[in-house]
């Protein structure tokens, strides 16, 4: 059991950390609101998401219907391979990667699944998900030349996120990157199964 603590302590503290700044937000802001906390390049923007990352969504109330049950089946499955990575006592840096990816996956879902209802706009399953980090680090537009976008303006970074898509893509980033040290115990038991 004392190896699940430190995973279950990541998963609580970005969660808290996640609810918190939506709250936060949430009651304290309204939607398009914004402010500057580093010049141009870091702004705080209140919006909401109705679906998926970068505001795709499926249609109508079914469609957000079948979206809410899908992430909380995605949920389930990110959970069992929590549990899994700590059992079998993989890399620690994977172990942190899936406990950051649980926790934001964890965090979206609970907007989606009750902040319709907690706020009043919506039955439950039926929620936006509130996003607050907006940092257009590079502007400016495209040249004259350009194919397709020639003379429109270009926005580096432009999606409006929050602290759980943060951990998720942290978490999933960090294991791309860093997968042959993280799987490496499971390659050598391959090998050793096949050479046998």
């Amino acid at each position: 059991m004392k190896k699940y603590i430190v995973p279950i302590l990541i998963v609580i503290a970005v969660l808290v950390i996640d609810q918190v700044l939506k709250i936060w937000i949430k009651t304290n802001m309204y939607i398009g609101e914004e402010f500057n906390l580093m010049g141009n390049w870091f702004i705080i923007h209140f919006t909401e998401n109705n679906g998926m990352a970068f505001g795709l969504e499926l249609g109508g109330s079914y469609g957000k219907l079948a979206l809410s049950l899908f992430r909380v089946f995605a949920v389930f499955g990110i959970g069992y391979i929590f549990h899994y990575v700590i059992k079998n006592m993989y890399h620690f840096g994977l172990i942190t990667c899936v406990s950051l990816i649980l926790a934001g996956a964890l965090g979206n879902i609970i907007d989606s699944v009750f902040y319709g209802k907690l706020f009043g706009y919506a039955d439950l399953l039926h929620g936006r998900v509130v996003d607050m980090f907006y940092m257009p680090i590079i502007q400016g537009h495209y040249p004259d030349w350009f194919p397709l976008w020639a003379g429109d303006e270009f926005v580096f970074f432009r999606p409006v996120y929050n602290f759980a898509d943060a951990a998720i893509s942290i978490g999933v980033i960090t294991i791309i990157l860093f997968q042959n040290k993280f799987l490496n115990q499971e390659f050598k038991e391959i090998e050793s199964n096949l050479s046998n």
